[in-house]
């Protein structure tokens, strides 16, 4: 196994600095984004900036770029099938191609992605080495970090090898948030209190207990029983692991269904037959918290979770019969062919300039703070927890699979309050205990670092901290990007309005209804369904008196659209609302016939699509009312 290496203090005192006497300047570099960690987020993050036209540097600790994507084995992705947004889809379709077509990854039943490790980790490679103005750094660690007048200095050690590095921004891309406690930002760990968060589903008091880590292993078919078998894990106990499947315990396991034990292995089934052992039912789920840990109290507690998978291994093959699924030994080009490290299903979480709450998320449009307008990565799986390895499991709350729609992440949450020039992503985000167990699967880690990218470009080029970068300017280059901002699950890319319902959404003139079918959580706009006064009236609060706006009738008319949109126009002082209602009827026309769309006599009712199309065409309000974080209002551009 790749071993995490150590912080030395003494490379921190022996004159590393340039204000020291006897620097080094050949040891010393310059770069605009500084990203570490070179996980599901830090990869994102640099391949974004980079594509925004900054210098930016990646350090990566372990040999391959993706963590828990391809390092900690988790190769089933978690949900956003129906949300293809920006680098998510990309690396969706980079797998497509090579494994020929969606129906190449459905190997398994927990996902609809399923991918060999390595061979994401090729893709993020590649992706990377294609842009030019992106270095990475692997096998490299930060040794300190220092805040200047102009950013961060900050020491790498690559091969125990020091460099300077001098940085305007800095993006905090680790599993668990380490560069964020060495700058000092404040942060959480564990369950938020509910009278803290106001959160009705969160315990009465805080506490520090964390979710369940898993440490993965990926095996594979071998020809023999021999060659798969592993040797007796130490202190083998094979009692944890007697309610993985049906057969040892029968009816549920604090609540969970037992599932056949051969239905159970096809959970995290791969391409070209191997398996990813990622099982939270009595299988090698594992609880520490590690966060607060040094690094070596931290090794030796990962080997004990390693230790566990391992004897949950032996029981798969020794009790279950699975004797001929052995550790694939040409995945990891680690010393026991098992991933670099466990995966960590939460970290620390900073306070930031915004927290996001389960209300929030659940319940966007009726809160004091419209954070929805701030959307920069979306997400729709379920709030999922793990907790069944901790050894008090039954006192804690219930939260596997708490109902929500899908979501968009505000943008504040990427940005610690108080301290400048630094973004977080991954799983380091300011939300609550709650939100995380969502907001930290893959598609939202990978979607958080594109966005935390896209900030430290615009950061970067504008001369502002990250704080002063404006939400829109942000909103806008995610969008250029092929980011969604809404989470509308029927709006296809394909769809005539789908950039107009991006945008129209972000200023809440027009409201998507949150629904859970089953396991799935959904935001459906109902795009080509008739506009109706209530949608209208819903979506001008901060924009016009609800009492100045007339209506009549079930549906609304294009007639009655364009007099809104005029109206509108008079009050923020924009040019449609100085024109006549016949001069915009003819440009909704031809607007409408561009975007392929119906064209509509005068008095007709018109689609939500088509009020969303002229709103952004006509009167382009996305643009010229500015947000602040918190999703109000603030002066018009």
């Amino acid at each position: 196994m790749f071993r995490i290496k150590i912080f030395t203090a003494l490379l921190v005192l022996a004159g590393l600095f340039s204000c020291q006497p006897g620097h080094d300047r050949s040891k010393e570099t310059q770069t605009d984004v500084l990203i570490i960690g070179g996980g599901a987020s830090g990869t994102m993050a640099g391949i974004q900036a980079a594509r925004q036209g900054v210098s930016v540097l990646i350090a990566e600790e372990t040999t391959w770029l993706g963590g828990m994507l391809t390092s900690a084995g988790v190769s089933a992705i978690d949900g956003n099938y129906r949300l293809p947004s920006g680098l998510w889809e990309e690396f969706r379709q980079a797998l497509y191609r090579h494994y020929g077509g969606p129906e190449g990854v459905k190997t398994g039943w927990v996902s609809n992605v399923l991918f060999e490790p390595q061979v994401a980790e090729k893709i993020l490679t590649e992706f990377t080495e294609k842009e030019k103005n992106l270095t990475v750094k692997r096998e490299t660690y930060l040794a300190d970090i220092r805040k200047t007048s102009n950013g961060w200095t900050a020491i790498l050690v690559q091969h125990g090898d020091s460099t300077q590095v001098n940085a305007k921004v800095v993006i905090d891309a680790t599993e668990l948030g380490d560069v964020a406690k060495l700058v000092g930002i404040p942060y959480d760990i564990g369950m938020d209190s509910r009278y803290d968060t106001g959160e009705d589903i969160a315990p009465e008091k805080a506490n520090n207990i964390i979710q369940d880590l898993t440490y993965v292993a990926i095996l594979k078919k071998y020809d023999n029983e021999e060659e798969a078998a592993i040797p007796l894990p130490e202190g083998y106990n094979p009692e944890p692991f007697y309610c993985t499947c049906a057969g040892k315990c029968e009816g549920d396991v604090l609540g969970r269904k037992l599932w056949d034990c051969d239905f159970m292995m096809k959970y995290g089934k791969l391409p070209n037959d191997y398996y990813m052992i990622n099982w939270p039912i009595s299988g090698n789920d594992y609880y520490v918290n590690g966060i607060e840990m040094s690094r070596e109290e931290r090794e030796k507690a990962y080997e004990k979770a390693k230790n566990f998978t391992l004897q949950y291994v032996y029981y798969l093959q020794n009790e279950l019969g699975f004797k001929n699924l052995g550790i694939a030994n040409d995945v990891y080009p680690t010393a026991d062919n098992l991933p670099f490290f466990p995966y960590h299903r939460e970290s620390r979480r900073i306070k930031g300039v915004v927290r996001f709450t389960v209300n929030d998320l659940a319940r966007p449009f009726e809160q004091k703070t419209a954070l929805y307008r701030t959307g920069i990565a979306v997400g729709d799986y379920p709030v999922d927890h793990h907790h069944q390895a901790y050894h008090d499991a039954q006192s804690l709350p219930e939260l596997h699979f708490y109902p929500v729609p899908s979501y968009s992440l505000p943008l504040g949450t990427l940005i610690p309050k108080g301290t400048a020039d630094f973004i977080v992503s991954e799983k380091s985000l300011s939300v609550t205990n709650i939100v995380n167990g969502t907001t930290r699967l893959q598609p939202v880690c990978i979607l958080n670092g594109q966005a935390a990218g896209a900030l430290a470009a615009l950061s970067v080029k504008n001369k502002v901290t990250p704080e002063k970068v404006a939400v829109r300017e942000v909103q806008q280059a995610l969008l250029q990007a092929n980011a969604m901002l809404m989470p509308y699950s029927d709006v296809p890319k394909t769809h005539p309005a789908y950039e107009a319902l991006q945008r129209i959404g972000a200023t809440g003139l027009l409201h998507g209804e949150g629904k859970n079918i089953g396991w799935e959580n959904h935001t459906l706009m109902s795009p080509d369904s008739l506009l109706i006064p209530q949608a209208v009236k819903e979506g001008l609060t901060d924009w016009l008196p609800v009492s100045e706006v007339q209506l009549s009738g079930e549906t609304v008319s294009l007639q009655e659209a364009l007099e809104l949109i005029r109206q509108l126009g008079a009050k923020y002082k924009q040019d449609c609302g100085k024109q006549s209602l016949n001069n915009l009827e003819q440009k909704s026309r031809k607007l409408l016939a561009q975007k392929s769309m119906d064209e509509r006599q005068l008095a007709e009712t018109i689609t939500r699509a088509e009020y969303a199309v002229l709103l952004d065409e006509l009167l382009n309000p996305f643009a010229f009312r500015q947000v602040a974080h918190d999703g109000s209002f603030t002066a018009q551009k």
